[in-house]
């Protein structure tokens, strides 16, 4: 049954690395203080006409609220039939320091049977699977099709999350397909169920009207760095759990496991060097919340003097797991904060915005169809794993199409390195894949 897509895929693959190595060669990083925003423009124009090639009827730019343009199409599928949202993002993160790279991260390059390059997974790789599919299936399509190819996830700006809650009529579907994650390893397919959400704060630390000499006053004058570094210290335990008073903190993974020695490789953790928490390495990434320090404001090392430190500042990000409240969550880390506060420092704990976690419902005919769909691709049984990070427009999906099925798939396998140096792709995931999605297409039309 699958042999005329699998062989359709293979004889598009020269033209799938060619038109990956166009996209690539355009450096959309949606910050113009670092690239010109006409790398995005133009982005988003040869992504607008791919899919019109590939039989999307009608493809246009759509400005969203935060000023960048997203590939909106549709193509009516036969009456009666359903309706699929397939979606991707142009944009790219920075390269970075390009020192790093082992060859120009915006020029395709092919090596040890990967294609390396910046986007060449995160998500340009995507958009070309999406193209093999469309033109593996043919025109006209048995279902209806959507598309949306988003210009600033990598930002984080929330312009489509946005688009799609003011025009939720663009993107109505049965089920969608956010292609922007990734199997467990190259040829096992495997679907994301769920995502952590995320409950950031910023503490404030003071103690002490200015700073003091150290040799005059220290020792019973209140150190704010020490105080701070106290407080931070309470929030994960002598085995390296996070620890939050109020916060559960033992849930288990069921999905696919998350072996250790594959994590210790793509995490980079040193030689010698101990992963942090009890359970196994999918409970504590993807089951539990987990707490990470991203910055800290006290004096630098250079130039610092013989002072006490009267106020010190932290960002705490908490992601937040699939079952617990993101704004319950952000509140106990704040009671947490504070209640640890030694010799009565005063802790402030400013709030940021916090980001709901995701998981799907797996129940329903369209996971049945990608489930048969990807198995018969791959020849392998299909996994499911979780994601550390977030992806918003999920929630924002789930909240404007109430009775669509949402899946998460992608090209973007541990190997990929994507946001990182050396971001590459192993373009039998961009054939696998489209095999699969193209499988899928077909067999949730009927």
């Amino acid at each position: 049954m699958a042999g005329d897509i699998r062989a359709a895929v293979a004889e598009l693959m020269p033209t799938a690395k060619s038109e990956l190595a166009t996209l690539v060669a355009m450096r959309s990083v949606a910050d113009p203080r670092q690239f010109p925003p006409e790398e995005c423009q133009r982005a988003a124009e040869w992504v607008r006409d791919a899919f019109h090639s590939a039989g999307i009827g009608a493809v246009d730019l759509v400005e969203t609220p935060d000023g960048s343009n997203a590939v909106v199409g549709h193509q009516p599928g036969p009456a009666g039939s359903p309706t699929v949202l397939l979606y991707c993002h142009y944009d790219v993160q920075p390269p970075g320091n390009e020192k790093l790279w082992h060859s120009h991260p915006f020029e395709l390059t092919e090596r040890d049977g990967r294609w390396y390059g910046r986007g060449a997974a995160d998500c340009k790789g995507n958009i070309v699977m999406h193209l093999l599919a469309l033109r593996a299936l043919g025109a006209p399509f048995p279902l209806g099709i959507r598309v949306v190819a988003e210009g600033t996830e990598e930002m984080g700006t929330g312009g489509l999350e946005e688009l799609v809650q003011a025009r939720p009529e663009l993107f109505d579907a049965d089920m969608v397909l956010v292609v922007d994650t990734g199997n467990a390893a190259v040829g096992r397919p495997t679907v994301t169920t769920t995502l952590r959400g995320i409950a950031n704060v910023v503490v404030h630390v003071e103690t002490l009207a200015g700073e003091v000499h150290s040799g005059m006053f220290g020792g019973p004058a209140p150190d704010a760095l020490a105080a701070l570094v106290h407080i931070l210290a309470g929030l994960r335990d002598d085995a390296g759990n996070t620890v939050i008073d109020g916060l559960e903190s033992d849930q288990s993974w069921t999905g696919v496991d998350y072996p250790e020695d594959q994590f210790r490789t793509d995490a980079g953790v040193l030689d010698g060097v101990a992963l942090a928490g009890t359970g196994s390495v999918a409970d504590t990434v993807w089951a539990r919340p987990a707490l990470t320090i991203l910055g800290i404001d006290c004096p630098p090392v250079v130039g610092s003097a013989a002072a006490i430190a009267p106020r010190a500042s932290a960002r705490l990000n908490l992601r937040v797991p699939p079952g617990m409240d993101p704004q319950r969550a952000q509140d106990a880390l704040a009671a947490h904060l504070k209640a640890r506060a030694p010799w009565q420092a005063r802790v402030t704990v400013e709030p940021e915005a916090v980001g709901s976690p995701f998981r799907a419902a797996t129940d329903g005919p369209g996971y049945a169809a990608l489930r048969t769909a990807m198995e018969e691709a791959y020849g392998a049984d299909l996994g499911s794993v979780g994601q550390g990070g977030s992806i918003p427009l999920c929630n924002v999906f789930a909240g404007v199409m109430p009775k669509a099925e949402i899946a998460l798939i992608g090209v973007e396998e541990p190997r990929c390195l994507i946001h990182a140096p050396n971001e590459s792709v192993d373009p039998t995931e961009i054939e696998k894949l489209a095999v699969a999605e193209a499988l899928f297409l077909r067999a949730f039309a009927g």
